[in-house]
């Protein structure tokens, strides 16, 4: 849900670069295009919006995304790359395979290029090998985990990169990951304007931790959340069956809980849910613990990674991409609640699950493949379209293009006094301050 908006002036600013006019005639027949002036609303409910249409203004929204009855490019000289940077993630290949089918498909666009491992292979003195992307090879990538690509992290120089693409002929560019890959294609995008250059570039959301500001979803956040419930059920299998058993699970989550959450709502069968957005105590932690124990004899605890980090000793280290390395939250709290109970002469029996790895390089399931394919068309028709430097994603239910400056303005993380939270506290049934 929206943050309200309590001043006219606070709305994001929702407009869209675009090329240019479009001049072309869209080949893509399906009956069914989008007007250039439709929009979806950024807030839903009558009470956010009723404060607008009181003072004459317009509510804000976001550009709707889909097919265009007119197009900027030609496809018959248009030449198309795609790369995948960052971790991996369900639904890589999807995507992959979404875009080449639809480019081919939908708008006679060929000889798609693959950019192999992030943005090195945007730098051609690196020497990775590009592929030849097309409707046979992708066609059964979908069923495998991780990017045909590869991928990397960290930056590259954006003048290098764009070098490259004018030297290939390259006039359309779909950048497929999270925050730090669309910040990358924000600067590409800059520099391609600054040269004159006629460069189309549409991120594309790919995240686990579903962290991307003023996009309802990612893909392979579900596939990751559903993944999940294997390791909870583990654990709570192996706490159920043992005398004050305890389970305790790491998931994924930087610095958003939403993976943690879900799983806790998917399952029903934790006890405890630790997230970024939310401190704990320790000493509460360890005393309500204690009093599940001798209540119930087991307990389940999910901790996504980047909780507690306050509790933790930080060197200030980053990663290639200029993320804070995080301290081990999972291999902590075993650790915490081992030495509690040995000091309380109380036995108890500890199984740690961390399936991080496993999580995020399985096959995307039915739904995040399914969510794939409508992301990866509604890429391709933004980008014929002459949409530039955005991010294509959902909002009320509805495709939209974001201006990729907005989506990397901040982090979307849980609102600690929301509704989801609420859900997450009434599902577990842990204290509301720990």
């Amino acid at each position: 849900m929206p943050d309200p908006i309590t001043n006219f002036n606070e709305a994001p600013d929702f407009r869209v670069e675009t090329l240019g006019e479009c001049k072309f005639a869209s080949p893509f027949h399906n009956g069914f295009f989008v007007p250039d002036d439709s929009r979806v609303l950024y807030q839903s409910r009558l009470e956010e919006v009723r404060p607008y249409f009181t003072a004459g203004k317009e509510p804000p929204s976001l550009e709707c995304g889909g097919p265009r009855q007119k197009i900027f490019f030609d496809p018959a000289k248009t030449r198309a790359g795609i790369v995948t940077c960052g971790g991996l993630c369900p639904g890589l290949n999807d995507v992959i395979r979404a875009i080449v089918l639809g480019l081919h498909y939908h708008y006679g666009v060929g000889g798609t290029l693959g950019f192999r491992y992030g943005y090195e292979g945007l730098v051609e003195r690196l020497g990775h090998q590009l592929l030849n992307l097309t409707p046979d090879s992708v066609a059964p990538i979908y069923q495998v985990g991780g990017s045909i690509l590869g991928s990397s992290r960290g930056p590259q120089d954006p003048a290098e990169m764009l070098d490259y693409l004018q030297k290939l002929g390259v006039n359309i560019l779909f950048a497929v990951g999270g925050d730090g890959t669309l910040r990358g294609a924000g600067k590409i995008s800059d520099e391609a304007r600054r040269r004159g250059y006629e460069l189309a570039v549409v991120g594309v959301p790919k995240t686990i931790d579903n962290d991307i500001s003023f996009i309802s979803q990612s893909f392979g956040f579900i596939t990751a959340v559903s993944e999940s419930r294997t390791a909870i059920a583990s654990a709570h299998a192996e706490a159920n069956g043992a005398r004050n058993g305890i389970g305790l699970v790491k998931l994924m989550g930087r610095d958003s809980g939403f993976i943690a959450a879900f799983a806790c709502l998917a399952t029903s069968e934790v006890n405890y849910c630790l997230i970024p957005e939310v401190k704990f105590s320790l000493p509460r932690l360890l005393q309500s613990l204690q009093q599940r124990l001798a209540e119930k004899g087991h307990a389940v605890i999910v901790a996504a990674e980047g909780a507690g980090q306050d509790l933790l000793a930080s060197a200030g280290e980053r990663d290639a991409s200029g993320n804070v390395k995080h301290g081990d939250i999972g291999t902590y709290l075993a650790s915490e609640i081992k030495k509690h109970f040995k000091a309380a002469n109380t036995e108890v029996n500890l199984k740690y699950i961390d399936p991080s790895y496993i999580i995020r390089s399985v096959p995307a399931n039915a739904r995040d493949s399914g969510f794939c394919l409508y992301l990866g068309h509604n890429a391709v028709h933004a980008a014929m379209a002459g949409r530039t430097n955005i991010v294509v994603g959902t909002w009320n239910e509805q495709p939209t293009h974001l201006p990729i400056s907005v989506a990397t303005s901040s982090r979307k993380k849980i609102e600690p006094c929301g509704k989801l939270w609420g859900a997450v506290l009434a599902a577990t049934g842990q204290p509301a301050e720990l």
